[in-house]
């Protein structure tokens, strides 16, 4: 995980367009992420060492408001294209035309107070994002497609290059939306334009598709699985994005012997791994999963 050092970032766009900005080198850990450990810190989170939430956290997150869109002057270098990490970046000229769905992830203390991409300073408590290549400044909605949880931020820095993340969130972003301990979420980002001082989604179809095999949804539970015990691996408010989840699912845990199915149960999309022989069995396999997705699954009896 990473996200870009702003202040070498401006030093470096001025001398050449097409210059990369330096890389955060931690950030928070995603699910099926084992190369770091994530540090342990106050209310829990994936995130590396040194990074992670601060000791005084406002008391009301909560009910911080959203980021306003309004109309906003590009930054003359930092929407320049520009390369990281071997991959070349071209921001888009103009904010609205983008919408896509992906995994978010949250950058915090470490990152606290230091200059993002266009020469802000960095809050990890104010309502703001990273993204390789919306505009800088620009505006998007982020919706948690696993509660529905839905914020507006103000894009005004570059990231993340790593773990196919498609946005990283400030803090606050990610408590609202509701995934700060997971580090974490499947989202959708949805670009803005400002008229006036009001925020207009733009009708655009995502510049991003993801390719999901045909998935048969169960809307009741079949009699062959009646009373046996699975692991629940996620829950989805929208189908989509349980599709997504389950097809990255079965790549990682395809091997395990066990089936990964889609079942639609108590308003939502839920994905199950089982059957397992009794719930000590299960619990076991969750230990042993845990390891390998960075959450651990808990017992569901169907």
């Amino acid at each position: 995980m990473k996200e870009s050092t702003p202040a070498l970032l401006l030093g470096l766009l001025l001398l050449s367009a097409c210059s990369g900005p330096p890389q955060r080198s931690s950030m928070p850990a995603a699910a099926g992420t084992t190369a770091t450990k994530p540090a342990a810190a106050p209310g829990g989170g994936g995130y590396l060492a040194g990074d992670g939430p601060g000791a005084d956290i406002p008391a009301n997150l909560d009910s911080l408001p959203d980021a306003v869109p309004r109309a906003e002057p590009l930054h003359r270098y930092a929407n320049r294209p520009y390369s990281a990490l071997g991959k070349t970046y071209t921001p888009l000229a103009a904010p609205g035309n983008y919408k896509e769905r992906g995994a978010a992830s949250w950058y915090g203390k470490k990152f606290h107070g230091q200059r993002t991409s266009i020469g802000e300073t960095y809050d990890m408590y104010g309502m703001t994002a990273a993204h390789p290549t919306l505009p800088v400044p620009s505006y998007a909605r982020v919706t948690n497609l696993a509660n529905g949880k839905s914020v507006v931020v103000r894009v005004n820095d570059r990231g993340p290059f790593l773990h196919d993340r498609i946005i990283d969130l400030s803090y606050a972003a990610a408590h609202k939306l509701g995934y700060v301990n997971q580090g974490s979420a499947e989202v959708e980002v949805e670009s803005l334009v400002a008229e006036g001082n009001a925020p207009i989604a733009a009708a655009v179809e995502p510049v991003k598709v993801e390719t999901v095999a045909a998935t048969t949804v169960m809307p009741v539970m079949p009699p062959d699985r009646a009373g046996k015990v699975y692991l629940q691996l996620g829950a989805f408010k929208e189908q989509q994005g349980a599709e997504s989840f389950l097809a990255k699912m079965r790549a990682e845990l395809g091997d395990s012997g066990k089936d990964i199915i889609l079942l639609q149960q108590g308003g939502l999309n839920r994905i199950h791994l089982g059957p397992y022989r009794n719930a000590d069995d299960a619990r076991r396999a969750a230990d042993v999963f845990a390891a390998k997705l960075g959450f651990k699954p808990f017992v569901s009896l169907h």
